[in-house]
């Protein structure tokens, strides 16, 4: 089943991380970076089967509220490799491990995550598992605590684009599902789905390069395994006291009614709606999306 929705975002980095190394964690080894000082927020991009290196300017931006932030790329993406990449090795309870395992690493008692996209999916069901490792939780344009989302994706891409361009991705996805592989159709593809993520259309070619960047595997064997344990984490935050925070652009293709899911989970949760948005806050509202993320993470927690 290939996901397609769902992304990362390529955004090129001007600064050096402070650090870049590999652990072992399980059957993966798994690549991470560092940026800033500060209390530890971790990023978990979107995807899935995508790496973090579009988040690198994102984790700089953020580390400059006093925060270190963490990086690193799924298992079976980037540079963070499975010895086969299959069921056994890919899979939801591995990747809740993998993090956990980069938490004792970093030999961190608590840290908080930002999750994006398919990011805030992985952090909610590694924050179910681990509630007393959680210091704050922010769900960026999440797909949610269910895989709801699944059943109108396709339709709000779709909606999304305008005629010209879903007739474009129509052909060039028609060119591919009869196996022209070629790089200029895969271009082409990615070139005109692009437009359905943003609310801004410069900063469409972004997010074509990053689909480019799709691992097909992975994602086919991540989204198998979430239909696999019934992904359902509605009722698994009724304890949950720490702050969260959901960020929803009202352009979005993830509905408006999926954040009010989240946010209805957490005690203490704050939904925030971004206009003029669709699925990146920090490329279409930046005067929103960082000041509240900011006047989130340092209030007193």
């Amino acid at each position: 089943m290939r996901f397609i929705g769902i992304i990362g975002l390529l955004v090129f980095s001007s600064m050096i991380a402070q650090e870049s190394q590999l652990i072992k964690s399980g059957s993966s080894q798994l690549h991470y970076r560092v940026f800033g000082k500060g209390k530890p927020l971790l990023i978990i991009n979107g995807g899935p089967g995508m790496n973090s290196e579009g988040f690198a300017h994102l984790a700089e931006e953020l580390s400059k509220f006093g925060y270190q932030t963490i990086t690193y790329d799924q298992r079976g993406t980037g540079k963070s490799t499975v010895a086969k990449v299959d069921a056994q090795n890919i899979n939801m309870q591995l990747m809740v491990e993998d993090i956990e395992n980069l938490r004792q690493h970093l030999q961190l008692k608590t840290w908080s995550i930002f999750g994006h996209s398919f990011g805030g999916i992985l952090m909610a069901h590694y924050a179910s598992l681990h509630p007393n490792q959680i210091d704050q939780l922010i769900f960026s344009n999440a797909g949610g605590l269910t895989m709801e989302f699944t059943n109108y994706l396709q339709e709000r891409i779709q909606n999304n684009l305008t005629q010209t361009q879903r007739d474009s991705l129509a052909y060039y996805q028609n060119k591919q599902n009869n196996g022209d592989t070629s790089e200029l159709t895969r271009k082409a593809r990615a070139k005109y789905l692009s437009y359905a993520y943003v609310h801004h259309s410069e900063h469409a070619p972004l997010i074509a390069q990053r689909l480019l960047q799709l691992n097909l595997p992975v994602n086919n064997l991540v989204i198998q395994d979430l239909f696999k344990i019934k992904y359902d984490a509605r009722d698994k935050f009724k304890k949950f006291q720490r702050p969260v925070l959901v960020l929803q652009g009202k352009n979005d293709i993830l509905k408006i009614e999926t954040a009010q899911e989240i946010q209805k989970a957490f005690p203490n949760a704050q939904l925030v709606l971004i206009d003029h948005c669709a699925h990146y806050g920090w490329l279409d509202a930046p005067e929103v999306f960082y000041p509240t993320v900011q006047k989130f993470l340092n209030e007193k927690i």
